[in-house]
This record gives structure tokens, sequence and C-alpha cells, in this order.
């Protein structure tokens, strides 16, 4: 929604049943005096203006790089220090198609440049964008990323620049050419939206459109419904700022077919349709990847726009939402057609901007309470891991440097005040500059289990991160622009709110408005002050936080565990169980002096010891188990003496029921990534298929692969540099829907191994493989080696602990006297074993004093060995 700037309890939106396309927004500030949190986390100016300066620095590095090594290349490679040109490096898959030889990271950095007061550097690059950039390059790029970063870029950048050119100080010389590219570049999207749906192809060639037969694309079925409902927002202002309406026009009509087939009894949608027949294709449904910004822009199209029916949509859909996904602090993805069961036991990183969303709807409480979920998995593995379980353990490790946990630390400030939220973004700033930071800019993280770093520097990473941050830490006056007078896109770039007022709409093209019965709440049409919300609760935040300030383990304090216990035959005539206990450096208290002041009972009688164990034992949370698979390479020259390390899929052939494995010749198909129809098939049929990962699920890629014939498949991992030994294996798991129609054996290789596979392929033609578990493989050693231990016990005094030795989990040996009643005839049994108990012990105190160093066994008796004193073996 609009930005809430400096305003701590938001603004307040004014609405009408009637339709109607220009709305009043009031922003209404509130004095909260009240609202302010302990000492310890308050923040003084010094310090905030200490770490805006860093974020200035930092910024100036990660431009500064990309402007030095990359320009004008899409984006900066920073471990290569290097740009990153199309088809000059090996292909990514669909990570790619954000790049379409157009500078992107110069055009998506361009309105950040304004925020952070880099006016001359502004200047600057506008000059170099208008220089340089070309849009009619023959590339085939996502339709999704291209509006939302490049058109979203230019439109923000024009209406910078239109700015800084009214106030007569500088860009004198601008006459609207990034508003000429940005309508250019709509009119090379619009193709994409030729089709019999109005949902729009998922790429676009930007010189031959779609259908064209030099286009190279045109052939995919299927969209993600953020793809297809993400376009509002800058179609729209390009049709206000253009006069063309054809552009809002298009937009309208996807979010209406989105709107339409949505599930009617949930009210919720799915992840993927068919863009031709409008039938869902992936019917898992969430806020995070495949969905987030469709929501997103709902909402913050009522704000641009003034149109009621996206939020009438909006609040329909975010109560089904709160209904179905949202399990406070989780946010978990259901069935669309079934939400009361949930299909996936993680979540994605994405989601993170949620907490943000509901802040601007008013809904604070389970913003901060996901807020704080997300807080606390980023203290445990550093960064946010872009998939993360319900427990909070890593599923997939990789962290690409996304904005949306910082949007949402900015929003929940500017919403409470609380200075809470400076300190996370302080934490972020830190985090950042200790794990990502490289000598040519900043890099992703392949692994926040293992710190390794991926040559990738996107480019939302420097038009999204540095503005929220430098704005988290910023006054409104001490910023060039009024924050408050702008809407945030996906992409954070700044669109006017006033547009819908001073731009009026496209003749005929406001969307119908169909009634839609629902229950209202609070924030159906206004968000309320915090005093409505939380009325006399100054500290209304922390309360809600503290609920959550442990979930992951991380800074728990010391909570000992239930008492568990252990009954052990230790009979009090003779202490020599006891003395023996002692002499293994265990220390024994009698369990009534411990729990003294308890107010349990204690009894004091002879009879039966009860042990009990007190310990207070790490639990950390365990990575699920991977049991790792190999691809060995059996055909000459290899002979079985190549072995890749590989992961194993939770759906298809079970390769550990399977005595031998699999083998079969590797065949690559056409397409490599598997995601459109099979072109040799008959080449492919009885073979392994070599698969590239990317653009579409693995079950998408197994289904099709197997339709064509293939006995196997192995997908080789799409980001460069990747290996088993620095990269933990994960299991690939299936597309939310059934997967048991698949029955192929499916196993995963990163891309250091399958380069090895390719090469292998290239080189010899035919190239024989076995997919089976490790330990299975051929040539490998069973037999398994006896494990062995020894223990070191030495004795100390109470307290004593010899230096250097470790500090850490300790088990402690309380007995307690616990009446016993013995038969008459049991006491006459026990008397001669005992009898020879004490004989022994005499002994042994004889021969201990005597100096002699024989073993003597616990059960034997004197006259058997007589010979007595530690034994000296190990």
């Amino acid at each position: 929604m609009a930005n809430i700037g400096n305003n701590p309890c938001w603004w307040r939106i004014h609405s009408s049943r009637s339709r109607m396309l220009i709305t009043t927004l009031l922003i209404t500030c509130l004095l909260l005096t009240w609202a302010k949190c302990q000492e310890n986390q308050s923040m003084t100016q010094e310090e905030k203006l200490v770490i805006r300066d860093q974020i200035i620095e930092m910024f100036d590095h990660a431009y500064g790089s990309y402007m030095k090594y990359a320009y004008p290349a899409d984006e900066l490679m920073p471990l290569s220090c290097k740009g990153r040109v199309r088809g000059q490096e090996p292909n990514r898959g669909d990570i790619d198609d954000s790049l379409g030889k157009f500078s992107l990271t110069l055009i998506d950095t361009l309105d950040t440049l304004v925020v952070l007061n880099k006016l001359d550097d502004f200047e600057d690059a506008v000059r170099k964008a208008v220089r340089d950039v070309r849009l009619d390059n023959d590339v085939v790029v996502s339709v999704f990323e291209t509006n939302i970063r490049v058109l979203g870029g230019l439109l923000g950048a024009h209406v910078m620049a239109d700015l800084l050119r009214q106030r007569g100080e500088r860009m004198q010389w601008y006459q609207d050419e990034l508003l000429h590219m940005a309508k250019e570049l709509g009119h090379r999207l619009l193709p994409a939206f030729n089709t019999t749906s109005g949902l729009p192809y998922p790429k676009v060639n930007l010189r031959y459109g779609v259908l064209n037969p030099l286009s190279r694309t045109g052939t995919e079925s299927d969209t993600c419904t953020a793809c297809a409902g993400t376009m509002i927002l800058e179609f729209a202002a390009l049709s206000r700022l253009s006069g063309e309406s054809v552009f809002e026009e298009h937009a309208r009509k996807a979010l209406d077919v989105l709107w339409d087939r949505r599930q009617r009894g949930s009210d919720l949608v799915g992840t993927v349709i068919n863009i031709h027949n409008e039938e869902w294709v992936r019917r898992d449904s969430g806020v995070g990847a495949g969905i987030d910004s469709y929501y997103e822009y709902l909402m913050k199209a009522y704000i641009l726009l003034g149109d009621n029916v996206f939020l009438e949509r909006f609040n329909i859909h975010y109560s089904a939402i709160m209904k179905y996904i949202s399990q406070p602090p989780l946010l978990l993805n259901v069935h669309m057609h079934n939400p009361t069961v949930s299909v996936r036991s993680w979540m994605d990183s994405l989601l993170a901007f949620f907490p943000g969303l509901q802040v601007l709807r008013g809904d604070l409480k389970p913003a901060i309470e996901t807020h704080e979920m997300l807080y606390q998995v980023t203290k445990q593995h550093k960064f946010l891991p872009e998939a993360f379980t319900t427990e909070f353990r890593v599923h997939w490790g990789q962290h690409l440097l996304r904005p949306e946990f910082a949007e949402s630390t900015y929003y929940l400030y500017k919403a409470t005040g609380d200075p809470y939220y400076l300190r996370v973004g302080q934490s972020i700033v830190e985090k950042l500059n200790a794990y990502a930071r490289v000598p040519c800019g900043f890099a992703a993280v392949q692994d926040v289990r293992t710190g390794t770093h991926e040559d990738r520097m996107d480019s939302f990473f420097l038009a999204e991160m540095f503005k929220y941050l430098y704005l988290l830490f910023s006054e409104k006056t001490e910023l060039p622009i009024d924050i408050d007078d702008y809407i945030f896109t996906t992409e954070a770039h700044l669109l006017p709110v006033s547009l819908s007022i001073t731009k009026p709409p496209c003749p005929g093209n406001d969307t119908e408005t169909v009634p839609v019965s629902q229950e209202e709440d609070l924030f159906t049409h206004s968000c309320p002050s915090l005093e409505t919300l939380f009325p006399n609760n100054p500290s209304f935040a922390k309360t809600i936080r503290d609920s959550y300030k442990y979930l992951t383990g991380v800074g728990r304090a010391f909570h000992p565990l239930p008492v568990r216990e252990i009954e052990l035959p230790l009979h009090d005539n003779g202490m020599e169980p006891v003395e023996f206990l002692k002499s293994m450096g265990i220390s024994l208290t009698p369990l009534n002096e411990v729990m003294a002041g308890e107010g349990r009972r204690q009894k004091d009688h002879k009879g039966v010891y009860r042990v009990k164990l007190v310990a207070e034992l790490s639990q950390t949370q365990e990575e699920e188990e991977v049991f790792p698979h190999v691809v060995q390479i059996i055909s000459p020259p290899f002979l079985g003496r190549t072995v890749l390390t590989a992961g194993p899929a939770k759906f298809g052939m079970d390769l550990t029921k399977m005595e031998h494995g699999v083998k079969g010749s590797i065949v690559k198909p056409s397409p490599y990534t598997a995601c459109g129809p099979i072109d040799n098939a008959e080449e492919l049929e009885g073979h392994i298929a070599l698969a590239l990962r990317g653009e579409c699920m693995f079950a998408a890629k197994a289904r099709r692969l197997q339709e064509a014939g293939a006995i196997g498949v192995i997908f080789i991992d799409h980001r460069e540099g990747s290996n088993s030994e620095e990269t933990p294996l994960f299991q690939m798991v299936g597309d939310g829907d059934s997967t048991e129609d698949i029955n192929l054996p499916l196993v995963f290789v990163f891309s250091r191994e399958g380069a090895m596979l390719t090469a292998a392929l290239e080189e010899h033609q035919n190239v024989d493989v076995l997919l089976l578990p490790k330990e299975r493989q051929l040539g490998h050693d069973k037999t398994v080696k006896p494990v062995s231990m020894n223990i070191k016990l030495r004795l100390a005094e109470e307290g004593e602990l010899e230096e250097g030795a470790a500090r850490g989990p300790t088990l402690e040996f309380f007995l307690e006297k616990e009446q016993l009643l013995l038969k008459e005839e049991e006491e006459e049994e026990l008397e001669p074993r005992e009898q020879q108990q004490s004989q022994q012990h005499k002994a042994c105190t004889k021969a201990a004093k005597d100096g002699r160093t024989e073993p003597c066994s616990a059960g034997s008796s004197p006259t058997t060995n007589p010979n007595c004193g530690p034994d000296t073996n190990p």
C-alpha cells in the first residue's frame, strides 16, 4: 500500500460503497507519546545517523562495484568481479529470464539514488540509461520480472526526474525520455496478452513477441498467479501517464480472470493456472512464492487508482487467508479446495512481505507475530533461508539477499514507533556486512548453514534493500521527497498516490463491481488508530512479541527438564556401590537434601536407593536426514570409478528398494529443462534423461520425461558452481498435488557433478550410468567396522574441573532412601552374599594399603583372586 512514512499510526482510508474513481486519502497523525519501549531498546539520533551513514557506504560499495565491473551488463557477478551477460555465462534456466541485455541493475536502481539523496548520481545514471539502453533485443524475457523491474524502474525514475525538473534545480534537459522508453517497453510486453483468456504468457521475445516463428517462445501453457496478477500498478500508471488505455485494460482483464477462477467455497486461489483454459494446474494456496504479489497488488491498486472493486476483492481474500492459511505465527500453504489441510510442512522466504501488507491493512497483531517468528529464524540462521520448515529448520538453505524482511521491518516501525524494529534493522545491516560483503559488492549466500557464497547480486538488492533500510533510519525532513506521497510497487519503485486524481482513468475502463457478501470487520474500510486497537497499552507490540521470543530456541533461558527416574538395586547394607559410583567421579547427594524447600515430603528410610537423573541436554533441532544416492558411470573408460553424489526425491521410484539400482544410458532432452513438449522423445525412450533444473517443478519435468519414455531422470542444478562438498544434500519434493503417477527413479546432482556428466556425454556419446543408494555402489566396501569407545575417568573434588576441560551438559545422580520391606527368607538369602562382599571389601582394602596392583573382579571372592587393587588395563 502507500508508504506510511513517519506516521506511527498509519493513515485512514475513507471509502464509500458507491463506485468512486477518486478516493480521498487522509493521513491522520496521532501523538504516540505513550509508545516508548524500554531504555535498552531505544536508539539515539546519533546512533541512527551512524547506521544511516553505514547504509550509504554499503550502497556505494554495491552500486559502485556494478558500475565499475559490470555496467552495461544486466547484473554484477560479485565473486568474479565482472558483469553477467546472457549467453556468455552458463545457462541458469528461468533465473536468466530476468536478463534482457537492458542494463537491468542500472534501471532498477534509478529511484533508489533519489531516495538516498544522490541526485548528481541519479542525473548521471539517467543520461546513461537514455544513451545506452536498448529495448529491442532478440532475447526471451520473463513478462513478470521485466514488468516489475524494468518497466517499474523506468516509471519510478521518470516520476523522480519530472519532480526534480519541476523544482528547477536540475534535470532541466530532461524531456520525458524515460517515459518514452517505458511506453516502448510496454508495447513490447503486450504480445504476451494475446491469449483467449486474457492471462499473459509467462515469457515474451522483446523483438519478435510470442507467436512469431523467430520468437523461440509461445509454447508455454501455464503461468503463476503472481505472474499474471502483478501487472496492474505498472500498466495502469503507464496508461495514466501516456494516455494509452490499452495497458491498463489488459492488466485489469488478467485480474478479472484470476478473481473469477477463485475457489468459491474458500475464496482462495491456486499457484499456477493454465493461460488457455483457465484451469488451475497447481492448487496449493498460500501467501508466498507464486501468489504473493497478487494479493499485494489488489490492495495497492485500490490506493493508486481509487477503485473500490480492488479493495473488496482484497478483503474477501484476506478473510480467507486469516481463516485458513494464517496459523500465527505461521503462514502455511493449504489446498484451495480443501483448505483445512496443509499441503506442505515448510514456508518460503517470500512470505516475509506479508506482515508489511497486514500493517497497511491495519491488522497489527498477526503482523507482529509473524514478523517476530521471521526475526527468530534470522537469529538462528543469520539470514532467512529460501525455505524453512515449520520447526524452523533449513529446508532450502539459499539466501539471495531478498529484501522482504527488511520491508516488513520498515512498515512495522512506521506503524508502531517501537525502536525494537530499529534494532532489527541494525541486525540486518550488520549481517549483510559480516556475511555477504565481498570485495566487489555483496554476494548471495549459497547455503546459510555453510556460509558459502554464490556469484550473483540480483538487481532487487539495490532497488529494494537499501531503500527500505535507509528509510527505516531516516526522518521525513532528511529525505529529498515527501515519501508519504508515493506508493511502493512490489519492486519498491515509487508511483504517486495522486495518480487517480491528477490523471483520470481511461474511458470505459472501470472494472464492474459484482456485489459479493462478506463479513466486515474493523479493518474492512478503514485503518484504525493504535488507541483503538490497543487501548491503554503502550507496550502492546512487546507484549505480543514476548510470546514468540524463544520460538526457535535461540537465547532461551535455562529451564531444567522434569526429573526422570531410573531405579537401580543399590542395597544400603554396606556402601560399596555408593563408593564405587564416587570412584567413577559421580557425586551423590541424598535427594531429600536436594529437594528441601520444594514442598515435597521426603522419606529417610533404609532400603532401595532411587537414582534420579537430573540433566539439561542440548535440544538442538536436527536437520531432516537425507540418505545420499549416487550416479555411478560404469561404461568405458570410467568402469565404475567415477561416482557422483546425488540427492534423492520424496516421490517416484524408491531406489532403496531396488537391489541393483537402475542402469541406463544418459540422453539430454530437448528442451534441456524439460518444461515444454519433449522434441526428442524417440531418442529419449528407454534411456535416463539428463535435465536441467529450473523453469518448472521437478514433478512437471518428471511427468513429461516419463511420458516420453525415459526410464530415469538425473536433474542438474542450474546454480553454477554448486557442489556436494560445500552444499548439503536435500530431497526433491513434488508440486503440491499427488505424485503417485510418477514411478521413475529421480536423483539430483549439483552443478559441478552435473558438468562431469555432460562432459562425459559430449566426449563419449554413449555413457552408461547406474542410479542407486550410496551404500550399494559397485565396489563399495560393505564391511562394517566395529565401533569402540574409550572412557577416561578421574577422581575430582566437588566443584573441581580439570583445566581445559569442556564445560557442557552434566549428569548428576541423587540417591533417595526409600523404605523396602524384605521378607525374612529374602534377608537370609542375602546374608551369605553380603558377608562375602564384606570379606572381599576388607581384602581389597588391605591389598590397596600394601600397594598391590593386580585386578580384582567386583563379583569375585578373595579366595579366587586374593590379589586386589585398581585395574591397570584400559
